[in-house]
């Protein structure tokens, strides 16, 4: 079960920077929200696909007005300015170095979140070495050249 976790983490990284490039070139002929747009609307099409054929054991949509709190439901708020920052961010630092850092900003955040429990999460408890390769995969962004 760990290395299905992990290869579909792989798959998952090397989709996002293939998709925030593909939206990135979309977005000079179309501009940023028109493409946003298309992005998310292909996504729910994608999803309500696999969602008819393939998830038969999933709650029903109406599971969705008993989700508490009612903020879990944001992942498609969050999903817009992503899609805008990602295309913003490789548009103005070049591909690596944008996704370089949006990982960095992505640990911290992660890390903050798993340490104090936000948004529901569990809570694990605070470790130096953890805050220390933080640090160091920070630096490395430094390193790499902001």
């Amino acid at each position: 079960m760990i290395l299905l976790g992990i290869l579909a983490a792989v798959l998952s990284g090397a989709l996002m920077s293939i998709q925030g490039v593909c939206n990135t070139g979309a977005s000079k002929a179309a501009g940023l929200w028109t493409t946003g747009a298309f992005v998310s609307l292909t996504a729910a099409a994608v999803c309500l696909c696999v969602r008819l054929f393939a998830g038969r054991g999933e709650g029903g949509f109406s599971a969705l007005a008993d989700i508490q709190p009612r903020y879990l439901l944001l992942g498609g708020l969050f999903g817009a300015f992503i899609t805008g920052t990602v295309v913003l961010s490789i548009s103005r630092l070049g591909t690596a170095r944008a996704e370089l850092i949006i990982v960095v900003a992505q640990l911290i955040a992660a890390y903050c979140i798993s340490v104090f429990g936000w948004l529901h999460s569990e809570a694990e408890p605070f470790a130096w070495r953890r805050l220390l390769a933080l640090c160091v995969t920070l630096a490395g962004v430094i390193w790499y050249g902001l």
